[in-house]
Parts: structure tokens; C-alpha cells; sequence
């Protein structure tokens, strides 16, 4: 059975995929840290490093945000190095760091999980 995360991940990997993008790796893991999601947005040729952060309505962390700190920013930039230099073909591609913050609400049988919000070029506007 999935965890509430793996959950979120799924969702914002489907979400994705009908926007064009392609996935190509889920929960990508190193020496450095894990990237949720890969995927590259096929009309840009943008390669995407997604974090997804899924939380219960009302957190304190505001919905997962405040969770993607500096030091875990950095974590991600090395982790995404890594990743481009295992899979070099890549590496040309112009690269982009985006937070999915997915919301869910736990029902008698199955949790009732959407995305709540999309940021694009994330770090940006977390440093």
C-alpha cells in the first residue's frame, strides 16, 4: 500500500504528464537526497526537478513550503547534479526546480488528496 507521499507523488506525476510533460523518474534517490519527480516539459525541452510536499489542511508549515529550506535547496541542487551527470544526454537541457504542494483530507476509505499549488522555478522565491 502507498503512502499518503507516494500518493501525492502519483498525482502530481499525472498532473504533469496531461501538461505536457513527460516523466521520466520517480523518486530519483543518491548519496545526496531524493528528487520526487523528473520530467521534462517535451514543447521547452525543460528538464523539471519537482519536490512535492503533501500535507493535511491546516499545517504549520504552510501546506509544506516552509519544509524546503536552504539547506535542503542545496541538497536538491547536488542531488540534480548527480543526476545529470549519470545520465549526461541530459545535461544540455536547460533545468528548472519546481515545488507541487498537494493537500489531502482523510476520508472513511480512501484520503481525497489535490494539488493546492504549482510553483515554477521554486528556489527562486524560497532563497
Amino acid at each position: 500500500m502507498a503512502t499518503i507521499g507516494e500518493l501525492g507523488e502519483q498525482i502530481v506525476a499525472e498532473w504533469l504528464n496531461s501538461q505536457g510533460y513527460e516523466v521520466i523518474h520517480c523518486r530519483w534517490r543518491c548519496r545526496w537526497g531524493e528528487i520526487d519527480i523528473i520530467a521534462k516539459h517535451k514543447p521547452s525541452n525543460t528538464l523539471v526537478f519537482v519536490v512535492v510536499k503533501t500535507r493535511r489542511t491546516g499545517n504549520l508549515d504552510e501546506g509544506g513550503i516552509k519544509a524546503i529550506s536552504t539547506v535542503k535547496q542545496q541538497k536538491i541542487y547536488q542531488t540534480a547534479r548527480l543526476f545529470l551527470a549519470k545520465y549526461p544526454h541530459l545535461a544540455e537541457s536547460f533545468c528548472r526546480f519546481d515545488v507541487a504542494l498537494v493537500y489531502y483530507q482523510k476520508n472513511s476509505h480512501e484520503p481525497k488528496l489535490n494539488i493546492r499549488d504549482y510553483i515554477k522555478n521554486a528556489f527562486e522565491i524560497l532563497d
